[in-house]
């Protein structure tokens, strides 16, 4: 498979870039740094310092903030999308990984080293629950409907399910060895069961692991394409991207990728982006040939999110 690498110093001389090309952000857990880059020319335009340690971020609803967590600096960074200037910072104890409800109406706030969940009014990030969940909560899934979101729990091996609407934790259920990202597909839950090699796949009614999808070593989380062709999982141990049918939940293809791919992002033109987490590198995966460049960004970059612009040209 061909590939290639590109440093952040290099000019783009060959074309001349869109008026107002995409941007992508990156997140530095390892340099405290959120980097802003052309998607088009590859070079750095900005770099928002972070107090400590950045790790995943989210959308508001509304379009008009991207909300950058710094688990280790207790805030959140509430940027604007288009140009990456900061608006505001909030301070929130211990963000690791952050979510809206489907309605729009709570934030959801997973602690993984406070083993706590939080739930946020949205609206003014008032605290409205606090539910302590040992050991190591790390990802979430919301149910469609918004009354439940699910939370991979790395410490005991469990997804524990907490109503959205009483706050309490429904129930507590074994899916395997460091459990991490998660996503709901058609009525499943599927995770990423990193202290294996493989993807779970739990029935929430039944609380039972039905199967298992392996794709590699520190099978870490899984994303759904836009399209909702496919689906993609990375494999952090074993530097592998998958990607899996989504109506069978078989391994289509494996896509060797070193540098230990974590989080996804997709492009306008249906591109792939990873971060490539031990290798302080991201990639951008061409999905229909499995070619991919790698472009050199900070230390340990986590995640990983894509702007549109330009549609500011039409």
């Amino acid at each position: 498979m061909r590939r290639r690498a590109l440093l952040l110093s290099t000019p783009a001389l060959l074309l001349a870039p869109p008026a107002a090309a995409d941007l992508i952000y990156v997140l530095n857990s390892g340099d405290s740094s959120i980097l802003v880059l052309d998607a088009f020319t590859r070079t750095e335009l900005r770099r928002i310092p972070a107090l400590r340690e950045v790790h995943h971020l989210v959308m508001s609803p509304d379009g008009r903030d991207l909300l950058i967590a710094d688990s280790g600096g207790n805030e959140i960074l509430f940027v604007d999308p288009m140009t990456g200037d900061v608006r505001r910072r909030e301070r929130i104890s211990n963000p690791y990984h952050l979510d809206f409800s489907p309605d729009g109406r709570h934030l959801v706030v997973c602690s993984l080293r406070r083993n706590q969940v939080d739930i946020y009014e949205a609206s003014n990030l008032t605290l409205l629950a606090r539910l302590r969940m040992p050991d190591k909560p790390s990802h979430m899934a919301f149910r469609p409907d918004g009354k439940v979101v699910y939370v991979t729990i790395q410490g005991s091996g469990t997804i524990g399910a907490v109503s959205m609407e009483t706050r309490d934790v429904l129930w507590e259920a074994p899916v395997g060895r460091e459990p991490a990202g998660i996503v709901w597909h058609r009525g499943k839950l599927i995770v990423g069961v990193m202290g294996s090699d493989h993807f779970a796949v739990m029935n929430p009614e039944t609380k039972e692991v039905e199967r298992q999808i392996p794709i590699g070593r520190g099978a870490h989380t899984i994303f759904v394409q836009p399209d909702g062709k496919a689906l993609w999982g990375t494999s952090r141990v074993q530097s592998r991207l998958a990607e899996i049918d989504p109506s069978t939940l078989e391994v289509r293809r494996i896509i060797e990728l070193p540098g230990g791919p974590d989080c996804i992002a997709f492009d306008p033109d249906g591109q792939l982006w990873a971060t490539l987490r031990w290798a302080g590198r991201i990639a951008r995966v061409d999905t229909r040939t499995g070619e991919f460049e790698t472009i050199r960004v900070g230390r340990s970059p986590h995640g990983i999110f894509i702007q549109p612009r330009r549609a500011e040209q039409s």
